[in-house]
């Protein structure tokens, strides 16, 4: 390895650091190298700057990634760290996702305070919530409870729980885990009853497609397995033209034998109408399989079934 000191971009949460350090350390495992050979530079996104509106309403995905590319293009940072359900499904220009991490828990958990679990919340309870996916699910489990957007991140939402302005929330159990926060969960969901987003649980970096020497570093730590899951849940939002500005769900899972089945679910915002599929191939036909996975649900749902929407 050279002298090079390889920069690291990152928002600035406790979650995002953590994953950042994560990183870090596999990298100074995987090459004998010491922590002064890395500098973590933490980046505000607009999705960190702007709390009092809905993704869906400002701009959706690239709210937490844009200012995190833009330094990697004009070579500020040598790599970006991020949470790949964050990741829009095209680049741009000069960027590549180089390496996914191994995965973390895919789950997602409900944090309760008038119960410990979604059901037995009381009728007409407050959930909070900033994903439009399970807010979703929520309504269509629920209809009797009333979702409210809960926006910031995992400690802004816990002290917003505990301020008494929501009886519950819903919070992915691998940001949990990597920041040891696991015990705050009071009901672990059912990924067959509440699958998760596109990639969650999963930690990506990308970097510069010319940086033949980033690429080099970062492939000692990447996970195949991981990257062939991640192919099929983002190949299913590329084909539904997916963002945050619609409820969509997927999760993959690599059989022993190495077919690929893909779990893969569209709803309407207020969850009145939801379409579901389950697909299975050869792990080589990952990305295909997750297209031809939202093929089916778009033809069951008919045409306009995304048109109009915004929160």
């Amino acid at each position: 390895m050279s002298d090079r000191t390889i920069r690291i971009g990152t928002r600035g949460s406790q979650l995002a650091l953590a994953q950042a350090s994560e990183v870090r350390a596999r990298l100074m495992a995987a090459h004998g190298l010491p922590e002064e050979a890395f500098q973590v530079e933490v980046i505000s996104t607009s999705g960190d700057r702007i709390l009092d509106r809905p993704l869906s309403e400002v701009g959706g995905k690239g709210l937490f990634t844009k200012e995190i590319e833009l330094a990697l293009l004009d070579g500020t940072i040598d790599l970006a760290v991020h949470s790949s359900k964050d990741v829009a499904t095209v680049l741009p220009g000069g960027l590549e996702l180089s390496a996914y991490l191994p995965r973390e828990d895919v789950r997602d958990v409900f944090i309760g305070r008038a119960a410990p679990t979604l059901a037995a919340l009381p009728q007409g309870a407050t959930v909070g919530s900033a994903s439009l996916r399970r807010q979703a699910i929520l309504k269509r489990m629920r209809p009797d409870l009333n979702v409210v957007i809960f926006r910031g991140n995992v400690q802004t939402r816990l002290r917003k729980l505990g301020e008494g302005q929501a009886d519950g929330t819903l919070l992915a159990m691998a940001g949990l885990n990597r920041m040891n926060m696991a015990h705050v969960a009071t009901e672990v969901l059912d990924p067959e009853v509440f699958p998760p987003a596109p990639g969650q649980g999963a930690i990506v970096i990308e970097s510069r497609i010319d940086d033949a020497f980033v690429r080099g570093m970062v492939a000692a730590i990447a996970d195949e397995a991981t990257a062939t899951a991640l192919t099929a849940e983002r190949g299913f939002l590329a084909e539904l033209d997916g963002s945050c500005r619609t409820p969509i769900a997927a999760r993959a899972l690599i059989a022993g034998d190495g077919t690929l089945t893909l779990h893969g679910m569209i709803l309407r915002p207020d969850g009145s109408e939801m379409h579901e599929t389950r697909r299975e191939g050869v792990a080589e036909d990952a990305e295909l399989i997750g297209r031809l996975a939202a093929r089916t649900v778009l033809e069951a749902a008919g045409p306009g079934f995304f048109d109009g929407w915004t929160a």
